[in-house]
């Protein structure tokens, strides 16, 4: 088996990073299929093709909420964070080889990093980009994609529109913004350990004051 890993959410102030390994056989399993960066493709085609994957492949998700990545944060850089879940969900399908989107400027150093957090032999290939180089990643692209992408509908319905919960995305700092507020705190879903949450928890707080 060779494996494809790619995570959406690593850089959201809110909610979860979802980190998805997808295995096949050969690449060519994957020829019928219009896969490619996850991000190129319209919701409901993520949505069509992220359902085959899971009907005919090898899939494995782990998702780490928000709390979860202030936690890890104390013990270790966000990337070092990244490459533990690749690994972990690697560890669930065992390939032989696997292709991982790299999360570190070296992309070399990340292969290391994931292959170091793993306890059986794989070889490693770690570039940048390769969710549009290689259909496998793209793959494990559009299930991480459409799985986080199902979380933030979640959040909406339970706190109203929150955005994509980017803070490039005007929706999300207004509703963290509000949300602070009105309560006197973050809410649960946020990651703390953001600069951006820091940054508007004390800007709300002084001007409520």
């Amino acid at each position: 088996m060779i494996c494809g890993v790619d995570e959406a959410g690593k850089g959201s102030v809110l909610g979860p990073m979802v980190v998805a390994a997808v295995g096949c056989r050969e690449d060519r399993d994957l020829a019928s299929l219009p896969i490619r960066d996850s991000k190129a493709l319209r919701p409901k085609q993520r949505e069509a093709i992220y359902e085959i994957l899971l009907r005919d492949l090898a899939v494995s998700v782990v998702t780490i909420d928000a709390a979860g990545i202030d936690e890890a944060r104390r013990r270790m850089s966000m990337n070092d964070c990244v490459a533990d879940l690749h690994a972990r969900a690697l560890m669930n399908l065992k390939p032989r080889s696997a292709y991982v989107d790299a999360c570190d400027v070296n992309a070399e150093r990340y292969g290391r990093k994931v292959a170091d957090c793993l306890d059986f032999p794989c070889e490693i290939i770690s570039e940048h980009r390769a969710d549009a180089r290689y259909r496998i990643v793209g793959a494990a692209s559009i299930v991480a994609k459409v799985t986080r992408d199902r979380a933030i509908r979640d959040l909406d319905e339970e706190y109203g529109n929150v955005g994509s919960g980017y803070p490039s995305d005007p929706v999300t700092i207004e509703f963290l913004r509000g949300y602070i507020r009105n309560h006197g705190s973050t809410p649960p879903c946020a990651r703390r350990s953001w600069k951006t949450v820091a940054n508007l928890s004390q800007r709300t707080i002084t001007d409520f004051l």
